[in-house]
């Protein structure tokens, strides 16, 4: 799939919930035959987790970054009747619907950078990224990427774009630099001029349209403050197109 355009799939089984995210997800199995860890939109988190998670997402594939597929997962809630947690119960009842994703990676393990190594052009690139969208969660406590048959993943976007929490105080995160002290890459010594370089002319105002597009218009509507969904679309796409004309969120990291 390009980047921008999400599958769309029908749960036919809830698997079992895997209780290492915050938002309880679950391994669900899809009609395409396919297995997916789900998000579900009737977590705490909400919706903006899931909106985070595609644009996020979506925009890290269009640079050519190892983030698995993303897909939109429509689910009947009386698919987890028979699961025995009353907490998951909930969490199923709270989301029939559309829910968001992600393509199933077995056996693929946590990253730890004292095991695995990433050369330092991808992580200048994984860097750069997480600096764009602002991810406060790509620390060493919590890496958010998986190997793979030899290859490293990135996942879970959800804390990603924070700026859209607070429209209102939207434009004080234009400028707001990254810190990159914490990153789980930072050791490598990553080359993010050589990313910036790279990655900045690919981010034009299309691919973000095109990336926004991607996003169910259910998760946008009602949003306090703008009439449409088409009005948040557009919210998403200036705020993105205006950190990129600023780029003082470029990272400093030592050579």
């Amino acid at each position: 799939m390009l980047a921008g355009v999400l599958k769309k799939v029908i749960a036919t089984r809830y698997v079992v919930p895997l209780r290492e995210g915050g938002s309880l997800p679950g391994l669900v199995e899809a009609d395409d035959l396919g297995m997916y860890v789900v998000k579900f939109i009737g977590a705490g988190q909400g919706r903006k987790t899931l909106i985070a998670e595609v644009v996020a997402g979506e925009l890290g594939r269009a640079l050519g970054l190892p983030v698995p597929e993303l897909a939109l997962v429509e689910f009947d809630a009386v698919i987890g009747r028979g699961e025995p947690d009353p907490e998951v119960q909930e969490l199923l009842k709270a989301s029939d619907g559309l829910n968001l994703g992600m393509d199933f990676l077995p056996g693929s393990l946590g990253f730890d950078p004292l095991v695995f190594e990433v050369d330092r052009d991808l992580a200048g690139r994984v860097l750069w990224f997480d600096a764009l969208i602002g991810n406060v969660d790509r620390s060493w406590r919590n890496p958010n990427m998986l190997m793979w048959h030899g290859a490293p993943y990135l996942i879970d976007h959800g804390a990603s774009l924070i700026f859209h929490h607070s429209w209102a105080n939207a434009d004080r995160f234009v400028s707001r630099p990254y810190d990159a002290s914490d990153h789980v890459l930072s050791g490598v010594r990553p080359d993010v001029a050589a990313a910036d370089a790279v990655l900045a002319p690919v981010v034009d105002e299309v691919l973000l349209r095109r990336v926004v597009a991607a996003v169910p218009e259910v998760w946008l509507v009602d949003e306090p403050g703008f009439d449409s969904a088409e009005e948040v679309r557009e919210a998403y796409v200036r705020h993105l197109s205006a950190r990129m004309a600023d780029r003082s969120w470029l990272p400093e990291v030592s050579s």
